[in-house]
């Protein structure tokens, strides 16, 4: 791995009712390293995650997959200068 090259870690909350893949994202970003990534699988949109990411200062990016699963991409964000 390059030393520029996040890690990516993966978590799957597919069939997790609400609010349970909210509570597991949150959980892992607690321990998520500062140069990591966090990826997530989920069956719909999790906007109400994206207001929470953006205050907390970590960036996302968002793909459906040609499955109708969504992969969300999180990552913090650097602090403004």
């Amino acid at each position: 791995m390059n030393a520029g090259t996040p890690h990516i870690h993966h978590i799957d909350v597919r069939g997790l009712e609400p609010p349970e893949p909210l509570e597991r994202v949150l959980d892992a970003l607690e321990t998520l390293p500062a140069s990591d990534h966090l990826c997530m699988l989920i069956e719909r949109e999790p906007r109400p995650l994206y207001r929470i990411l953006a205050h907390n200062g970590y960036g996302h990016s968002t793909t459906v997959l040609p499955d109708y699963q969504y992969e969300v991409r999180i990552w913090r964000r650097a602090p403004d200068a």
